[in-house]
């Protein structure tokens, strides 16, 4: 490959060089009466070489680096008849143009303008004339005319020549990045307009050769930033929020490094964790680790100390991390050696084939080779080609085989040997290379997987390294480059019981399954795939005609081996396949697929057993690759210890952990309602019709609720009305005072949608600063219209009791509620502190709830509320960015997307983790889902199921999963027609209307914002007498005879009171 070259062929190899008549030349040229013209023919006819054995070339750089004024018309011929000679030869001139660029540029900085304009344009014609793989040959010497030392004319001629050369050979100024970003970056700020502005254009220009989709969207705030150093930490922050996906090369790493650089040696953490993120991530998806190497000298150390020096422990773990990512680059590249051309050994070989081709032309052609090599371009012709035309000094037959000779040395040097073939004559199933990612993240990157038939392949990796989504992508078709369905028939083996067919016998359901009826197999094959996986036509356990649903966990997987092998699967693949077996069915599974002769297997197992007794070959995922090895898993763990940690943590499955609800005043049994709808009705603005009519319900810590009916029927309606989302033109509302509610809503992103630039951290410790949860007080049911501003605004007559006990009414505005309420002994109702307008402080009142409703203070009691029942969760978890941190991993989002990731980058289902998080933050009592299965993974869906059977409080549910809300609710509001059927097991819902409420075992530290622990000290029950428990009691009985309301004082169980004062 090559640009267009100007200039004719150089003369036959038979001419010799005329010596004294170039130096007459030159003599000429010394006082100017020598045309370039007659110069370029004279070298032209003598031959190349001439050029440098004559000496012209010696005498023409000599001339050009002279300052004398009286001999200032010898220099503009000496670099007019350099630009004539270099265009005469054509591409036998190239070598020797390279030679006098150093004095070209030096000379464009020449005080006199005729000189300075004929070495610019002498050296843009030597520079334009090169082939592209002559690149790297002439840059080290532009990167030399950039050095501060030279004038601003030779520092902006370099630039300019730079950029030139990117826009025309983009592959081979990537491979020179690593030196061009420091130099041009340096001189981004330059004093002088000139350099300034090329610097610019070059580094645009420069920037652009960066073959990476990954960071080509910020390479323009990757240059302002080397210029404005305030943009820096921002750059930072959007570089770490990128997912990478493609393969890593120099260039990408050239553009990155000096920020990365700059970042690690912040003293912020939060910087510092974010590079060290961005290097870990990166250094992952280098294939050949050359090139890293150029920037592994300044990186690996910044890594280092900053593992040492970072105070947050965290912080410094994701910075080891990140040095331990880097370091294994370093010890593969000190391994492997650098896979590229060795520009050394590739002269000495020349100079031993080809020793007719002067030093000049055999350094311009070593570096040819070098740039061949290094853009992977290796085929024969090619090299003739671009090789030829500078070897013209020797025979051509000779030429021709030394070119051969290089390239099979040069092919040596960058190939690493790989691990001996199996020796067999096994067919292979697959052979491919390929990418795999699940949502934003990487899981395997440009690996090579190749699978033999027969064999037993066990397939080992962290959680969350892909193995399943492997597997699956395998199964779908979704791998690049493997085998068509119509070549290799993959099947993943799956125990779950299909739920539309659950009802039939495993006969019928392995006959009607979809898959089974694609492939038109008889219901006569059917049964005997069963029979030979150990069904049978008789009675008992082991009847192909029992209903499914009633088989073990053991024979589900027979049933689905069986159903595998009637595809006629060429490779099975196999998830935990021995999970919940018993011993025998686990041994009968491993002799099953020993059996299987012609059959490959890939399966994931914690089961050290049998990836021992049944694998051939171990597969490891490492490092976003694919590791293949012979044996089973005790040769593999011989080798690499480190496997045992797969299995050590088998009993540890993905999974939710919601925090426990805090115990209310006076609600000593699950059963006692804590919200209610009564008889409510609403009608959305502009329809005629209600959506619900007449809703009447109750929720309980011990409720278990599925809201099911078809869409538009109103459940969301019904659920928002009952949160305070909604207010209902008919019917009335309740919530206990104390009760703390977590809703996640069916579009549940409209909760963070206005803090995407915050983190999931961020925007929950903003939710809860105050102590009470922002989202809660911008509900309709919290907003007040404008009557009833006007009505709050009124003015009032107040009673007030002065210190002699003395009632007087006083007429006063009450200008707000404090936020103080306080249970006033044998009052059924709170009393709530008021502030009033143009009275001290010392003038607050404590009035009762029914006073301040009757004057439209409602909405400002439900916030005070909701204040103090925030505040009430929040004395038990501090505030801090740590417990925030804990809290959302135990909702399934990782610290790096839950404390370091902006939302804006998060997908659907780690936003649906966050506004879980969020909600359940304050540790509600009830937990409304609408719809939470709609961005959940299975993995997610079964961790969620998992904490909301832990989680001691009340759970009201909307989905359309029945998997999901019938493992888990017992109770049932079916909404048809905008009417409510409520249904549920009798039995289930007396006994939790009896259930106890837990205590909550009292704190006995607390650990502030700060940092600093404080001391608590536990409330001691005191013993009532026998007096005041009849009094009590007789209290009790007198309201209920009379059909009064009990207060939460009187509601009390005898069994929990009697004995104690509360």
């Amino acid at each position: 490959a090559g640009r267009e070259r100007a200039g004719a062929a150089m003369a036959p190899n038979g001419v010799a060089a005329d010596a004294e008549a170039l130096s007459g030349l030159m003599a000429k040229l010394a006082v100017a009466e020598a045309p370039a013209a007659e110069v370029a023919a004279a070298v032209k006819a003598a031959g190349a070489a001439s050029f440098s054995s004559s000496g012209l070339l010696e005498q023409m750089v000599a001339e050009l680096g002279g300052a004398d004024k009286a001999r200032a018309p010898s220099r503009v011929a000496a670099a007019e008849a350099a630009a004539a000679v270099v265009e005469a030869l054509g591409e036998a001139g190239e070598p020797y143009g390279v030679e006098l660029v150093p004095a070209l540029l030096k000379a464009t900085s020449d005080k006199q303008k005729a000189v300075s304009d004929a070495a610019a344009a002498a050296c843009r014609v030597v520079v334009g004339a090169l082939c592209t793989h002559a690149t790297k040959h002439v840059a080290p010497a532009l990167l030399a005319g950039m050095d501060s030392s030279n004038r601003w004319q030779t520092i902006a001629l370099s630039l300019d020549l730079i950029g030139e050369l990117a826009v025309d050979a983009p592959k081979q100024i990537a491979q020179c990045m690593p030196d061009i970003v420091p130099k041009v970056s340096g001189l981004l700020n330059d004093s002088k307009r000139q350099v300034k502005e090329a610097a610019e254009t070059c580094m645009k220009k420069c920037a652009d050769t960066v073959a990476n989709a990954d960071i080509e969207k910020l390479l323009p705030k990757l240059i302002s930033s080397m210029v404005k150093t305030d943009e820096k930490p921002e750059t930072i922050f959007d570089l770490a929020s990128t997912t990478f996906v493609q393969t890593v090369e120099t260039a990408a790493l050239a553009m990155v490094s000096p920020l990365l650089l700059f970042g690690i040696n912040q003293r912020t953490t939060k910087v510092r964790r974010q590079c060290a993120v961005i290097i870990n991530n990166m250094s992952k998806l280098v294939d050949n680790p050359s090139e890293a190497a150029p920037f592994i000298p300044t990186l690996l150390p910044a890594l280092e100390r900053a593992a040492q020096e970072v105070s947050d422990p965290e912080a410094r773990e994701v910075c080891d991390r990140a040095r331990g990512q880097l370091q294994n680059i370093a010890d593969h590249y000190a391994r492997v050696g650098d896979l590229k051309a060795k520009p050394d050994k590739v002269l000495k070989m020349l100079g031993e084939l080809v020793p007719e081709v002067d030093t000049i032309s055999a350094k311009f052609v070593s570096a040819v080779v070098c740039s061949l090599v290094d853009c992977k371009c290796l085929e024969v012709e090619e090299w003739k080609t671009s090789i030829a035309p500078y070897v013209t000094a020797a025979p051509s037959d000779k030429a021709t085989v030394a070119v051969q000779k290089v390239l099979e040395e040069c092919i040596k040097d960058i190939t690493v040997e790989e691990e001996d073939e199996e020796d067999d004559d096994a067919e292979e199933l697959c052979d491919c290379t390929f990418t795999l990612a699940y949502g934003n993240k990487i899981l395997l990157h440009n690996t090579h997987m190749k699978l033999k038939r027969g064999y037993k392949y066990g397939l080992l990796g962290g959680n969350d390294s892909g193995k399943t989504t492997l597997m699956r992508s395998i199964a779908n078709g979704q791998v690049e480059g493997f085998p068509d369905a119509s070549e290799v028939r993959t099947v993943f083996v799956e125990a779950d019981i299909l739920g539309e067919l659950s009802h039939l016998s495993c006969l019928d359901y392995i006959f009607e399954d979809p898959r089974i009826q694609a492939c038109g197999i008889p219901r006569e094959k059917v049964a005997d795939a069963l029979a030979r996986v150990g069904f049978s036509e008789g009675q008992g356990t082991a009847c192909y005609m029992n209903g499914v649903s009633t088989l073990s966990g053991g024979w589900r997987m027979k049933l689905a081996l069986a159903r595998a092998m009637l595809q006629k699967a060429d490779i099975l693949l196999l998830d935990e396949p021995t999970n919940h077996l018993d011993v025998i069915n686990v041994a009968w599974v491993k002799d099953y697929l020993n059996g299987l002769k012609d059959v490959t297997c890939i399966m994931v197992s914690h089961d050290s057993g049998l990836l021992n007794d049944v694998c051939s070959n171990i597969i490891a995922i490492k490092n976003l690759k694919l590791h293949q090895t012979r044996g089973n898993l005790s040769e593999y763990v011989k080798n690499n210890p480190d496997a045992k940690s797969f299995f050590e943590l088998k009993a540890s499955k993905f999974k939710f952990k919601f925090p426990q609800p805090g115990k209310i005043k006076g609600v000593n049994t699950k059963g006692k309602f804590l919200m209610k709808m009564d008889d409510c009705s609403f009608t959305y603005p502009g329809n005629t019709a209600p959506t619900i009519t007449n809703i009447t319900v109750r929720v309980s810590l011990g409720s278990r609720v599925a809201c099911v009916g078809r869409n538009g029927a109103g459940k969301s309606t019904m659920i928002k009305i009952l949160t305070g989302e909604l207010v209902p033109q008919v019917g009335d509302v309740w919530k206990h005072p104390s009760c703390r509610v977590a809703y996640v809503a069916q579009h549940a992103f409209h909760h963070i949608e206005k803090h995407l630039n915050k983190t999931p951290n961020e925007y929950i410790r903003w939710r809860y600063e105050n102590g009470d949860d922002k989202e809660v007080l911008v509900k309709d049911s919290m907003v007040l219209s404008e009557e009833e501003e006007k009505k709050c605004k009124a003015l009032l007559e107040i009673p007030y009791e002065d210190s002699e006990g003395k009632v007087t009414k006083v007429k006063r505005v009450i200008e707000r509620l404090t936020g103080s309420r306080k249970e006033v002994k044998g009052q059924k109702e709170p009393s709530y502190e008021c502030q009033f307008a143009g009275q001290p402080h010392d003038a607050n009142l404590f009035l009762k709830a029914s006073f301040l409703e009757k004057a439209g203070f409602v909405k400002h009691m439900l916030a005070v509320d909701e204040k103090i029942a925030a505040r009430e969760g929040l004395y038990v978890r501090p505030l801090t960015s740590a417990n925030v941190e804990s809290h959302i991993e135990d909702v399934g989002l990782e610290r790096e997307y839950g404390t370091h990731t902006r939302m804006s980058a998060l997908s659907g289902g780690q936003k649906v983790k966050v506004v879980l998080a969020a909600a359940m933050w304050n540790q509600p009592h009830i937990l409304i889902l609408d719809e939470p299965t709609n961005y959940l993974d299975r993995d997610s869906l079964g961790a969620l199921s998992g904490a909301i059977e832990e989680f001691g409080g009340g759970v009201v549910m909307i989905t359309h999963n029945n998997e999901f809300c019938s493992k888990l609710c017992p109770e049932t509001w079916l909404l048809e027609n905008g009417k409510l059927d409520c249904k549920g097991d009798a039995q289930w819902m007396e006994n939790v209307m009896k259930e106890k409420v837990a205590d909550v075992e009292q704190m006995e530290e607390m650990t502030d914002g700060l940092g600093n622990t404080v001391k608590l000290k536990k409330q001691k029950d005191k013993k009532l007498s026998r007096k005041e428990i009849k009094a009590m009691a007789k209290v009790r009985k007198m309201k209920l005879e009379n059909g009064e309301d009990l207060s939460d004082d009187e509601d009390w169980d005898g069994d929990v009171y009697i004995g104690k004062k509360k």
